[in-house]
């Protein structure tokens, strides 16, 4: 790796992100960490979840320059399985050259549970909550309290990006 940077964008395909453009919204953060991130020359790799799985969107790489493409056609529906995408985190972080320091960015609205353990090996962590329900739950906040990391809510992250 030439940089010692890796970040891990764990992005929530789940049924409740298509409700209020979430999803959409999500992508569009999405591609603008991805501008960010080869701007920066770090790395990074993406983790989709929902159904029942987590399945990697982009493995780790050096982040490349148009992401678009890969991005716009991605769909979301099914359950929440965030532990699966904590559990490819870990994977992941024990196969980094000792020094990677690594960002976990949470792309989600929180509609999960149980709260994950944050992912062992972790430098910094960032929850964007695209929680925009009539009932608001607040996971995104806890966890993030949780996790030691920063709270975002999307539309303060959308007009700071």
């Amino acid at each position: 790796m030439g940089s010692k940077t890796l970040h891990l964008v764990l992005l929530d395909l789940s049924a409740s992100m298509l409700r209020g453009e979430k999803l959409a919204w999500a992508k569009g953060c999405l591609l603008a960490l991805t501008e960010q991130f080869y701007r920066d020359r770090d790395h990074m790799a993406v983790i989709g979840f929902a159904g029942e799985q987590a399945r990697w969107l982009q493995s780790p790489a050096k982040a490349g320059a148009f992401n678009a493409g890969w991005i716009a056609p991605l769909r979301g529906g099914g359950g929440t399985p965030i532990q699966p995408a904590v559990d490819a985190v870990e994977g992941a972080l024990r196969r980094c050259p000792p020094g990677t320091r690594a960002t976990v960015w949470l792309l989600t609205d929180g509609r999960f549970d149980p709260l994950p353990v944050r992912p062992e090996g972790v430098d910094r962590c960032c929850i964007i909550d695209f929680e925009n329900d009539a009932v608001a739950l607040g996971r995104c906040q806890r966890l993030a309290a949780m996790w030691c990391g920063e709270w975002v809510r999307a539309e303060l992250f959308a007009t700071a990006g």
